[in-house]
């Protein structure tokens, strides 16, 4: 059993242990669903652009048993001093605690195809993924949470539509105008995988990553964001700006060329905005060639340009993010680093650094070092291989 698998397997057992503790029975399903880390291809998934994510080995893990009621019980490990009560006949909106309009969300979503009601049931949440990393834990407990009332219901929707649920969910329910990514992810991911996502045509696509030479290294800055305090809007709304300057229907008919024509209608920021769009599309498609080609030293530098152009163009590195990618770059490919760069959607959380796999713990050591000794915080850092994408087990 790799690594990965042994990893979600003792989540699982912790979480029937604190189902088994707090309800005195055995679950009927468990649920689960992956966080993603992003390769490559970062602020374009609202732009009809390219992504390229893979899921790793932290999850959101849900347990759950029928009660005869209309009503869902939801108790997080997490935060158990925030239980809640969602009542199931009743329309579904936003309320508190805010961390269970996710799931208010995914309900509002089935409801919404008709996949209604659903009957009442007590639930335990579980998670390793740590909270505003940028290794998106909200779309993980939104698809372990349709996943779960799939279970619950008895039926089985399509992939694509599930995570286009769960997608809608984020932005109606938690005000997050997201991209697909991040759901896309979390749905289709596959072991030794990434998936590249045509965010226009909304279709998945596995690209091999079998080299067990490589893996990726996770490194969370403990610097957090909220996606939903209206930086991330602000940066969605300025590509839209600059690409109606250009006059263009979608991002993937745009040149630089095309962008530099109309320079002098637009100001600096818009301007950089429209530049990062562009040259991230082209990097991401290039990086799937790589991948699926087993040419993962050509991953370096397409990686360092992604993350100049998030932190000049786009900006929404931070000082911290920067940092951890400047000591990834510094050890280099002598100390077994292939490329390294943020991940996520930014103003702290994560980065992603390629490494080759036996200098991973060397590696990870003299980042967690380095980076608390400049900056005073102590990282969490860890490797992880690409896994599999939400399942349930029906006890």
């Amino acid at each position: 059993m790799s690594n990965e698998n042994l990893i979600l397997k003792q989540l699982k057992k912790e979480l029937l242990d604190q189902f088994e503790k707090i309800h005195g029975v055995e679950p009927f399903i468990i649920a689960s669903a992956p966080a993603r880390v992003n390769l490559i291809g970062e602020h374009i998934d609202y732009c009809d652009g390219f992504v390229l994510p893979a899921g790793i080995n932290r999850h959101v893990v849900i347990a759950a048993v029928p009660n005869g009621t209309s009503e869902a019980n939801l108790f997080s490990t997490v935060l158990p001093d925030q239980p809640v009560t969602v009542m199931l006949d009743e329309p579904q909106t936003p309320g508190q605690p805010k961390w269970a309009d996710y799931i208010r969300g995914v309900f509002d979503g089935f409801c919404d195809k008709g996949l209604w009601p659903l009957p009442g049931f007590d639930a335990v949440i579980h998670s390793n993924i740590p909270l505003g990393a940028g290794l998106s834990s909200s779309a993980a407990i939104e698809v372990a949470a349709a996943t779960l009332v799939e279970g619950l219901l008895g039926v089985e929707i399509n992939p694509k539509n599930k995570a286009l649920l769960c997608q809608r969910a984020e932005r109606k329910f938690a005000g997050v105008p997201c991209g697909i990514m991040d759901q896309f992810a979390s749905v289709f991911a596959k072991q030794d995988h990434f998936v590249l996502i045509d965010c226009r045509s909304e279709e998945a696509q596995p690209i091999p990553f079998t080299d067990k030479s490589i893996s990726m290294v996770i490194a969370d800055t403990n610097v957090h964001h909220e996606l939903s305090d209206g930086a991330y809007a602000n940066r969605r709304k300025q590509t839209e700006i600059a690409l109606s300057v250009i006059g263009k229907s979608s991002w993937r008919e745009v040149s630089m060329a095309d962008l530099d024509a109309v320079k002098s209608e637009m100001n600096e920021v818009v301007y950089k905005r429209g530049r990062h769009v562009i040259t991230e599309i082209d990097r991401t498609q290039q990086a799937a060639i790589a991948v699926s080609r087993g040419k993962t030293d050509e991953l370096g530098e397409m990686m360092a340009a992604s993350h100049r152009s998030l932190r000049d163009d786009f900006e929404v590195s931070c000082k911290e993010l920067d940092e951890m990618v400047e000591i990834a770059w510094d050890i280099g490919r002598d100390g077994g680093v292939i490329g390294s760069r943020m991940t996520g959607g930014g103003f702290g959380g994560s980065t992603i650094t390629l490494v080759r796999t036996d200098k991973v713990e060397d590696v990870m050591a003299e980042m967690r070092t380095r980076y608390q000794k400049v900056t005073g915080i102590e990282p969490q850092i860890f490797s992880t291989g690409a896994v599999d994408g939400a399942g349930q087990e029906i006890h």
